[in-house]
C-alpha cells in the first residue's frame, strides 16, 4: 500500500461557472487557472502522484504547455490513473476535503463523488468528498478562493 497526499488552491476571477471534482458549480467568479481550474482534481492528482513518487501535476502537465490550456482537468486526472494502472496500482480510496466560503458546495458533494469513483475506475465507496469553511477566516473565508487538500491510498493492483 502506499499513501500520498495533495494540496492545491486558485484564486477566483474572471466569470463563472467553476469546476469543482467534475462538477460545474454556478458562481459570479470563475478561476484563474492554465486549464479549467478544477483545484479539487488537481489535489486528487498530486496525491495519487505523490503515492507513486512520481512528482507532481506540474511536473506532468506545466501551466506553460499550450497543450494543456483551458483542458478539462478530468482529461489529467484519466493520464494520471493510466500511471497508476501502469505502476500495477489501483485505489484503495480516496478523501478530500474542499475549504471554501464560497460557494456552497453541499448539495454537489455526491455528484462529485460519482464523478470522481467514474473517473478512478473505483467503487463510490471507495471516494469521499466534504466541504468546509474557514469561519470566515483566511483568503478562504474572505471568498477570494478555494483550497483543497486530498488524500490517496494505493493498493497493489490483482492481475
Amino acid at each position: 500500500m502506499r499513501i500520498g497526499h495533495g494540496f492545491d488552491v486558485h484564486k477566483f476571477g474572471g466569470n463563472g461557472p467553476i469546476v469543482l471534482a467534475g462538477v460545474e458549480i454556478e458562481h459570479p467568479q470563475g478561476f484563474i487557472a492554465h486549464s479549467d481550474g478544477d483545484v479539487a482534481i488537481h489535489a486528487l492528482c498530486d496525491a495519487i502522484l505523490g503515492a507513486l513518487c512520481l512528482a507532481d501535476i506540474g511536473n506532468h502537465f506545466p501551466d506553460t504547455d499550450a497543450d494543456y490550456e483551458n483542458i478539462s482537468s478530468r482529461i489529467l486526472l484519466g493520464h494520471v490513473v493510466d500511471l497508476m494502472h501502469k505502476r500495477n496500482h489501483e485505489i484503495g480510496n480516496v478523501d478530500i476535503t474542499i475549504v471554501a466560503q464560497a460557494p456552497k458546495v453541499a448539495p454537489y458533494l455526491f455528484s462529485m463523488r460519482e464523478i470522481l469513483a467514474q473517473d478512478l475506475q473505483t467503487s463510490i465507496d471507495n471516494v469521499n468528498v466534504k466541504a468546509t469553511t474557514t469561519e470566515k477566516l483566511g483568503f478562504e473565508g474572505r471568498k477570494e478562493g478555494v483550497s483543497v487538500h486530498a488524500v490517496a491510498l494505493l493498493k497493489q493492483a490483482n492481475n
